[in-house]
């Protein structure tokens, strides 16, 4: 019986939800790239092709892709993000040391690669509107909801580990 009224109270008490506004920006990141892989091929555009530059980008974002899925393996398997929220705990450890946000940071990694992939020069500053979007976006839900259930372990776990790119932690800072 005991054990029944503890499994009430953790899916009873407020936590996260699953998806978060992770479908927005992956949809609305993925529109993008598609729209402009797609532009990349129409004539208004082909100056952005430099031949010479073909291959090299390829093999940039094709590492950039790797280093997506990397964070996206690691997140959903490794860190356990799922069981994470259903058990109302804040995930710090794995790929979450080194980037708050792996998850939406690999789709804008997979987005990224295909753009350079593509090898159209003039799509290349997409990433910023893909960073920017990130970081508008989750100061404004995720976030918010974070330091409202975790209160300062989440403020100081921001202290020590970037949004959205990937970096060591900086162990001094968390708490």
């Amino acid at each position: 019986m005991d054990d029944q009224k503890g499994e009430d109270n953790v899916n009873n008490k407020k936590h996260l939800p699953m998806y978060g506004v992770g479908p927005i920006y992956v949809g609305v990141i993925i529109a993008v790239t598609v729209a402009a892989v797609i532009a990349g091929h129409c004539d208004l555009f082909e100056a952005g092709v430099i031949n010479t530059l073909k291959i090299p980008f390829a093999v940039v974002g094709i590492l950039i892709i790797a280093l997506g899925i990397v964070l996206w393996l690691g997140a959903i398997f490794l860190s356990k993000i799922d069981s994470g929220i259903t058990e109302n705990r804040l995930v710090t450890s794995g790929v979450y040391a080194m980037c708050r946000n792996p998850i939406y940071t690999a789709f804008m990694f997979f987005c990224t690669g295909a753009l350079f992939i593509s090898g159209n020069v003039f799509f290349l500053p997409l990433f910023f509107f893909y960073w920017i979007f990130m970081t508008v976006l989750m100061k404004n839900t995720e976030e918010k909801w974070l330091l409202e259930l975790y209160g300062i372990e989440y403020a100081n776990y921001c202290k020590g580990v970037n949004r959205c790119i990937p970096w060591f932690s900086k162990k001094d800072k968390i708490v």
